[in-house]
């Protein structure tokens, strides 16, 4: 269980996270994704990454339970962590040196998308499905990234309804690379990824930050502007009060 890595063919390091049963990440796990990503990156052996996960979803967002346990004892120590382990984590897909390919099965929601939308490839299984249910589980954010993932007026729709949004139906819209049958995931992301890492590293490299710097939206910026409404919700109290509400529907 957590966060392990393996260099599966040359030039390609494979990042796993493993947090069953869901992939709800603890704050430690954002900071040891965080940390994984960013040393990848500054080996000069490494030309492509690819992010994987174990288990029946790639992502489900923060682990909720963590923060509720935090908030119930009157402490916002779990809810700041998530916050800041989710903005690093995010940053170091995003700051990778070299091209990040996001291998995506199952659901990816909510900080899941903030993974996926800074990655620079996606490969998704057939069951892939997408969305931010953040309304839904007294949070925001991540609208940053999911606009980078459809248009405008599609990212606001999902946004404000939390529905999700097929692998298939990101492929059409062009964000998702390939939809391949779960069991060929794997195969086709290292595929790609070793395809990438037949290129000269130094130029991927200078690649990577080019793309980057034409980027335009700042993504540290504009996700940090957002996170300012969650602190907002938890600390009017509107946070507390969806979360609980969501926490006794899944009990029932």
């Amino acid at each position: 269980m957590g966060v392990s890595t393996c260099d599966p063919i040359a030039g390609v390091r494979r990042i796993t996270v493993d947090f069953p049963p869901v992939n709800a990440l603890p704050v430690q796990g954002w900071y040891d994704l965080a940390d994984a990503l960013r040393t990848a990156g500054r080996d000069p052996e490494v030309r492509c990454l690819v992010l994987a996960a174990q288990g029946r979803g790639f992502n489900a967002g923060v682990d909720l339970k963590e923060v509720q346990r935090d908030t119930a004892q009157g402490s916002h120590a779990s809810l700041l962590g998530a916050n800041h382990g989710c903005f690093e984590a995010f940053a170091a897909v995003y700051e990778c040196e070299v091209p990040v390919v996001a291998a995506v099965q199952g659901f990816c929601l909510g900080g899941g998308i903030g993974l996926v939308g800074n990655a620079d490839v996606i490969v998704a299984g057939e069951d892939a499905v997408f969305a931010l249910p953040e309304l839904d589980r007294g949070a925001l954010g991540a609208a940053t990234h999911l606009a980078r993932l459809v248009p405008q007026h599609l990212m606001r729709a999902l946004y404000f309804t939390s529905r999700t949004v097929t692998a298939a139906e990101l492929h059409a819209h062009g964000s998702v690379w390939r939809v391949v049958p779960p069991p060929q995931l794997p195969e086709a992301a290292l595929a790609l990824a070793g395809e990438i890492a037949r290129k000269d590293g130094s130029l991927l490299r200078l690649a990577k930050a080019a793309i980057n710097g034409i980027d335009p939206v700042d993504v540290r910026r504009s996700y940090r502007f957002e996170q300012g409404f969650t602190f907002e919700a938890n600390l009017s109290g509107v946070a507390d009060r969806v979360r609980n509400a969501f926490g006794s529907q899944e009990k029932a």
